[in-house]
């Protein structure tokens, strides 16, 4: 079961995603869920989160989204309460 887990969160991120996501986006998609794993929230909310914090990073960034979300308190609030992270 475990070497499906990654094909699993890919294809859920795939499917939250927008249109205009790249195969680099969803790679920093799939990290985020999978740091969030142990966070508490399903899957879906998680995947959502990830999906709001990678859409509102520069293109040009470098850093993982748990660096960037710390550095951007306010976005994350923003996505948590979007993707229904309460």
């Amino acid at each position: 079961m475990k070497p499906l887990i990654p094909l699993l969160l890919l294809a859920l991120a795939g499917c939250v995603t927008t249109s205009g996501s790249t195969a680099d986006d969803r790679r920093w998609i799939t990290q985020c869920v999978r740091d969030n794993a142990d966070e508490g929230a399903s899957r879906r909310v998680v995947t959502a989160y990830c999906t709001c914090m990678v859409n509102r990073m520069s293109n040009n960034e470098t850093r993982s989204v748990t660096q960037w979300e710390r550095a951007n308190p306010r976005a994350r609030r923003e996505c948590s309460r979007e993707a229904g992270w309460t």
